[in-house]
């Protein structure tokens, strides 16, 4: 039992190492709607090999203030493909996207990210979801 608990949590070390962050937008930042905007998934350095396959983003508003979780619903999907990030200097390896704010969109919105990696020599898959909230202006 003691081992099972162990090599769970290295597994879940393991797995929660390789979780990306949104660098950009930061939250509560203002969005011009039609403007093209950069996304920035930083995933931070780590000893544990992972394979990058994907990032998926999207942005829906926020009707009264109430967003649905990336993991039910992408709203508008801005860019779906592949992920390489790289080293810039001294800090954690990122990819930056660059997107267009769908027009018609104001007010409080939901930038979300789906992100599918393969971790570690079993190659176990993981998924995640981010969201960072903005204002569309």
């Amino acid at each position: 039992m003691l081992k099972s608990l162990f090599c769970l949590s290295l597994f879940a070390t393991a797995a929660y190492s390789q979780a990306v962050q949104i660098g950009l937008p930061t939250k509560g930042d203002q969005l011009a709607a039609g403007s093209n905007q950069t996304i920035q998934i930083q995933r931070p350095d780590t000893l544990t090999g992972s394979d990058e396959i994907a990032v998926v983003i999207g942005i829906q508003q926020c009707p009264n203030g109430t967003c649905t979780s990336p993991d039910a619903s992408m709203g508008t999907v801005l860019y779906q493909g592949g992920f390489d990030p790289e080293f810039h200097g001294p800090q954690a390896p990122y990819q930056n996207f660059t997107v267009k704010i769908p027009d018609g969109l104001s007010g409080p919105a939901l930038i979300g990210v789906a992100h599918l990696s393969l971790v570690g020599a079993s190659t176990y898959p993981l998924i995640e979801f981010l969201n960072q909230t903005v204002a569309i202006v």
